[in-house]
């Protein structure tokens, strides 16, 4: 089983951000990024948002790293560890746009990348970025197709319903030849999504039970990838809880994990992942 983590640092939200977070910054994340990676943890994820209402920042948090710049610099200090984004707006960005530069992360980090992507629910970002609101999903949808059509492609051409180009060179291009796609949500219409157009599914905010649900009403291709929250864990202190909670979430249908560490500093985080990798017995060659 791949065990990813749900950085640290990157992301405030109220309730869920420790103590010491709140001064950390990226020489803290750094140390557990050369973690991570030396101990065999499968991705870290870094979110997007460029600006987040007040009124809403009471409940998802006000502080949300840049994806690209956070993981220019992680990709420098690290190996292995994939770079995974959760998740990038569609909506905000011409297919191009990320074509260029996250091909461009995923050569400088060669060939690490996993672009989580979703269709986005703030309607006052959209309305602050002068992008539409309305008609979302069909954009995404069409969005998605032409990204498939032009990472890792250095003259891509697509014609679809909402997106055309032709004729354009886009270079450097993704290193990876088929730089998997992830679709974040909680819906029904989420996972088909996935299904539909992408590699993978990482969805929020439902319980295992809810998440199997969707999951048994989609046929999904061989190789997708079900990423799912196994929770906030604690393998110091409780290592039992840690691994049931773990075998419960792939029982609901993972195929990777995505962990949030309990920590009262950057040294017991460190702790808590090396503990972790041990009791999943992780390997770092792979």
């Amino acid at each position: 089983m791949k065990v990813g983590i749900v950085s640290p640092v990157v992301t405030a939200v109220p309730g869920a951000v420790a103590p010491w977070e709140e001064q950390a910054g990226i020489h803290e994340l750094a140390t557990i990024a050369r973690a991570a990676d030396r101990l065999g943890f499968a991705h870290l994820t870094c979110s997007e948002h460029v600006a987040v209402p007040t009124a809403v920042a009471a409940q998802r948090g006000a502080t949300y790293w840049d994806p690209l710049a956070t993981f220019g610099y992680l990709a420098a200090i690290t190996q292995r560890i994939r770079l995974a984004t959760q998740v990038l707006v569609l909506g905000y960005h011409h297919p191009l746009e990320i074509a260029k530069r996250y091909g461009t992360l995923d050569q400088v980090s060669g060939g690490r990348l996993v672009l989580g992507l979703g269709v986005g629910t703030l309607e006052e970002e959209f309305e602050l970025l002068d992008k539409p609101f309305g008609g979302r999903g069909a954009r995404a949808d069409d969005a998605l197709r032409a990204l498939r059509a032009s990472l890792g492609a250095e003259e891509p051409s697509y014609a679809g319903t909402h997106y055309a180009f032709k004729d354009m060179v886009v270079r450097p291009a993704a290193r990876q030849e088929r730089v998997p796609l992830w679709i974040g949500g909680s819906s029904l219409k989420s996972l088909q999504r996935g299904a539909a157009l992408a590699d993978g599914w990482v969805p929020f905010g439902l319980d295992l039970a809810g998440y199997r649900a969707l999951l048994d009403k989609v046929e999904r291709p061989a190789g997708f990838d079900v990423v799912l929250p196994a929770g906030h864990l604690d393998p110091v202190g409780d290592p039992g809880k840690a691994l049931r909670r773990l075998t419960a979430t792939a029982e609901a249908g993972a195929t990777i994990l995505n962990v949030t560490i309990r920590a009262e500093s950057v040294d017991h985080y460190v702790e808590q992942l090396e503990a972790l990798a041990a009791l999943v017995d992780l390997d770092p060659a792979t």
